[in-house]
């Protein structure tokens, strides 16, 4: 009976340690269950995925330990770095109370490039990321989508002035002569300047004289 017993205290204590162990094991931190992504300058610091192509860039920590204390750095890469694991870029960051944390945006001339993030209980080797930045591209591209290309003008296109349509003579109007003569009334003048109405007046009196000089001959 007392075998029994104990064998049923024995069988009890072990049941306890296996209920109990996972959440034990989920309460203390490993210290190693964050990640660490690449970011584009422009990308919201929430979002979890990695961006490998980049011109300006930030690195974005989550899951970790909060108040972890992170050692982090860039080396030049292959097979763009002259001397591969040169470091080009290091700095300190601490997280916040939910593991959570990013440094400053910053950039790097163009080429392949890989981070390596140390934190406070770490196992095995650091968290890294290879990743490239390519700032040319994204320069020689323009606002028309083209490289190279201008975008295109928005100005306007001044209309013509309709006070200069007015303005302007007619051509057609300016060239016609006038039917009617000037607007004074005035009688038309031959080439030397006479008037016409002068001369045929002085025309009809000397008909009429020739002609009264040709009566009085003849009826002498």
């Amino acid at each position: 009976m007392r075998t029994l017993t104990r064998a049923g205290a024995v069988s009890a204590v072990a049941a306890a340690a296996l209920l109990l162990a996972p959440a034990t094991a989920h309460a203390t931190p490993t210290g190693d269950n964050g990640t660490v992504k690449i970011h584009d300058a422009t990308t919201d610091e929430e979002l979890r995925h990695n961006e490998p192509h980049v011109c300006s860039f930030y690195l974005d920590a989550f899951g970790f330990d909060g108040g972890q204390q992170v050692d982090w750095h860039i080396e030049a890469w292959a097979p763009t770095a002259d001397v591969k694991g040169e470091i080009v870029k290091s700095g300190e960051l601490t997280l916040d109370a939910e593991g959570h944390g990013r440094i400053d945006d910053m950039t790097l001339p163009d080429g392949h490039y890989k981070l390596f993030w140390n934190f406070e209980g770490e196992n095995g080797s650091a968290k890294h990321k290879v990743f490239w930045t390519d700032c040319e591209d994204s320069e020689d591209t323009g606002e028309s989508g083209e490289s190279g290309s201008p975008a295109p003008s928005t100005e306007p296109t001044a209309a013509p002035s309709a006070s200069d349509d007015a303005a302007a003579p007619s051509a057609s109007a300016s060239a016609a002569p006038s039917a009617q003569g000037d607007v004074d009334g005035d009688l038309a003048e031959t080439g030397n300047g006479a008037p016409v109405g002068l001369l045929s007046g002085i025309a009809a009196a000397l008909v009429a004289a020739g002609g009264y000089l040709m009566y009085r001959r003849r009826k002498a």
